[in-house]
């Protein structure tokens, strides 16, 4: 179930006495240590207050329209689908709201991802707390840690590793996935039935379209585009 936590707080007066509203922040991150930490941190912050809490996208979806938060603190890998399902999810229900990402994934991919959903930044969970309440301020200002040269750096780099993704034939994924497991070149070709030669031929090519020196190299390259388990 989705975890929402209504507070009536008092707002913060500031020196002019007049009222001073708390950023509304909702934590979408099924670990639940993490979320009981990060929580516990923006709740500490005399600006911020966390409006509600959700652990999947299915929860994240279903939060109450009246929480009306102001960012959404998301983790990218969640247990139905990834941070990008969840926040195009909200967006419906929520379509003001702003998302700052954080994850342990620093993956470009991911970021890729958090970006086309509307994230407006991404941090890794290693960073420092300051930074985390540093960022969620200026997200609920409406600024943004995604610059246009990142915007593009990391389209263009999508491209070229769906292509490098692409590139690879049936046979030459499977020669790949038995070196990922250490399986040597003689025996592959003996599992795939096919000659030493042939298997040496599909290294070379496999080196080639991954950009890889090596097959080691080859296989850290897979294992970065997730072509191997």
């Amino acid at each position: 179930m989705s975890q929402v936590k209504l507070r009536r707080l008092p707002p913060e007066l500031p020196r002019d006495g007049h009222s001073k509203q708390r950023i509304r922040v909702v934590i979408v991150e099924n670990h639940q240590l993490v979320s009981e930490s990060l929580g516990m941190l923006l709740d500490g912050q005399p600006d911020m207050e966390v409006v509600g809490k959700a652990t999947s996208v299915a929860e994240a979806a279903a939060l109450p329209s009246h929480l009306s938060p102001d960012v959404v603190v998301m983790d990218f890998h969640l247990d139905d689908g990834t941070g990008r399902d969840a926040a195009l999810a909200m967006r419906q229900r929520f379509p003001e709201v702003r998302f700052a990402f954080l994850s342990r994934d620093g993956s470009e991919d991911a970021q890729l991802a958090a970006i086309e959903a509307g994230a407006s930044a991404y941090l890794q969970k290693s960073s420092p707390a300051s930074e985390v309440i540093a960022t969620i301020r200026k997200v609920a200002q409406g600024g943004s840690l995604i610059t246009p040269a990142m915007i593009a750096r990391l389209v263009s780099r999508g491209k070229d590793r769906e292509h490098m993704r692409s590139s690879l034939s049936p046979r030459e994924r499977e020669v790949l996935q038995l070196m990922s497991t250490g399986v040597g070149t003689r025996e592959i070709a003996t599992r795939l039935g096919i000659s030493y030669s042939t298997v040496r031929s599909h290294v070379r090519s496999i080196s080639a379209k991954l950009g890889a020196k090596s097959m080691v190299n080859a296989v850290v390259t897979a294992h970065d585009l997730e072509l191997v388990n």
